[in-house]
């Protein structure tokens, strides 16, 4: 892959993809699943146990229904002490107009929550770079990114594009005291459509500037994606360059038969590997676990919804922390 390089040193990057590109075979996943995501975590953490957070998009129904003074309110209660952020809108028949950022901030410091990141749109970073960086710093956040994936384009030379796009952002974003981000989904472990023994992943790690662009690992879909295209560990990633990764989705999956392997469930009702997982990562660095459940909401089992799979996975999560 030495054709990929950029001008910036990437030495970190050559040692964390000989870990990351190490196949593991689907049955080590399913037999590091037996410990399960709710079992007692090593004594040394790089995921601070007082810090669980809480991605937004979890509750998104109760955001549009009850409002975020309702919403920040109980998080605050289950005991959340940071919030990720999916869009700061909410029903405007609460306030009879659409709430502003600064209002938000108020009811995160009354309820003495503090905002992580947010999740923007690409195209969002295109049209109106400064104003979502503005948006960040009204809401006292220290990072701001993106769950789209870097390019709709999986090839080599789509990934390099879009790397090069990320810099510019990062630069941008540095200049005013944040971090860029960005959040997998499955398909950027995918490889290249164009060069298939490169992973996308990979391309995109090692062409953006560690300076500039981080990394946000969904767990859960990191291990979907070692499910769907083998030959790599989620964990080894984040172990050799432990400061490109300030925030996890933690997030967990039950096995199924399905393309992915798993399906999403509460935290703590799976099987994927976090006491492994944590294990793997290494002590180095720090990881701010936010939890996420991207099914839908009024699906979710057992009342009341959202706020109690809230709830349920907080326990569980502090359980896996403690």
């Amino acid at each position: 892959m030495g054709h990929l390089d950029k001008s910036f040193d990437r030495r970190d990057f050559l040692r964390a993809t000989a870990g990351a590109t190490v196949a593991v075979a689907a049955a080590s996943v399913v037999g590091a699943a037996t410990a399960s995501s709710a079992s007692a975590a090593p004594s040394i953490l790089s995921i601070p146990k007082d810090r669980i957070s809480l991605q937004l998009y979890s509750v998104r129904d109760k955001v549009t229904s009850l409002g975020f003074r309702v919403v920040l309110e109980e998080m605050a209660r289950i005991g959340y002490k940071e919030i990720e952020f999916a869009g700061y809108t909410q029903n405007t028949s609460i306030l009879g107009r659409q709430i502003t950022l600064q209002e938000i901030r108020k009811l995160l410091d009354d309820n003495g929550l503090k905002a992580i990141g947010s999740h923007v749109g690409i195209g969002d970073f295109r049209s109106n770079l400064q104003g979502q960086l503005d948006a960040a710093q009204i809401l006292g956040m220290p990072h701001v990114g993106t769950a789209n994936a870097p390019s709709n384009s999986n090839t080599v030379s789509g990934y390099l594009a879009a790397a090069e796009e990320f810099n510019t952002w990062g630069q941008a974003a540095a200049a005013r005291g944040l971090k860029l981000y960005q959040h997998n989904h499955a398909g950027e472990f995918a490889f290249a459509t164009d060069q298939p023994s490169v992973r996308l992943y990979d391309v995109f790690l090692r062409n953006t500037d560690p300076r500039y662009v981080y990394l946000e690992m969904d767990v859960y879909w990191a291990y979907v994606g070692q499910h769907r295209w083998p030959g790599f560990d989620p964990a080894a990633y984040v172990r050799n360059q432990p400061y490109r990764y300030p925030l996890f989705h933690m997030k967990d999956g039950a096995a199924n038969s399905s393309a992915d392997g798993y399906s999403i469930v509460e935290f703590g009702a799976g099987v994927l590997p976090y006491q492994q997982f944590i294990r793997d990562i290494g002590a180095r660095g720090s990881h701010v676990g936010i939890w996420e459940q991207d099914t839908a909401p009024n699906t979710q089992p057992n009342p009341p919804g959202s706020f109690g799979a809230a709830q349920r996975s907080f326990t569980a999560l502090k359980q896996l922390l403690a």
